[in-house]
């Protein structure tokens, strides 16, 4: 390729096709369209799931279980997570779990799990805490602050019904 047609063929005021203006234009008659078919008639349009007729893609797939649309999302942080980002001393929260990347995603509430060593002071705000999670970071000092969950079960029922 050389530098001057590195542009070639690349209009940036393109005319508009104009259809069914003839047969001379070259997209007279049919527009375009091709002969007679769904695609030709007008008022036509298609399912975005439609698949020529054949059985569509959802509905061969075969569906299992069940998916509770009304269920909270924990998100689990180990102990040895926060001792690896923490400082000694500092508070943990939801906003700096999120700062520093250990709560991703979208959740309801955070769930501060056992595994790994903790040998850090830290304020720890969390929903849910294992039972080996309070005990370690007690034993390393520490403090646990429960925090209340946003919404209720009840209440997120509540809302997915009004709208």
């Amino acid at each position: 390729m050389q530098l001057n047609e590195v542009h070639r063929g690349i209009t940036k005021h393109r005319k508009r096709k104009r259809i069914g203006r003839g047969q001379g234009s070259g997209t007279g008659k049919t527009s375009g369209r091709g002969h007679k078919g769904h695609k030709s008639r007008s008022g036509y349009s298609r399912k975005p799931n439609f698949q020529g007729g054949a059985m569509p893609m959802f509905r061969r797939i075969p569906k299992r279980g069940f998916n509770n649309k009304f269920a909270v999302e924990v998100f689990a942080v180990n102990v040895s997570r926060l001792c690896e980002a923490y400082n000694d001393g500092e508070t943990v929260t939801l906003e700096t779990l999120s700062a520093k990347n250990l709560a991703k995603g979208t959740f309801d509430e955070v769930k501060i799990l056992g595994d790994g060593e903790i040998t850090k002071k830290l304020t720890v705000q969390a929903h849910r805490f294992s039972k080996s999670a309070e005990e370690k970071i007690t034993a390393a000092g520490g403090t646990i602050e429960k925090l209340v969950a946003k919404r209720t079960p009840a209440e997120r029922v509540a809302a997915l019904k009004s709208t």
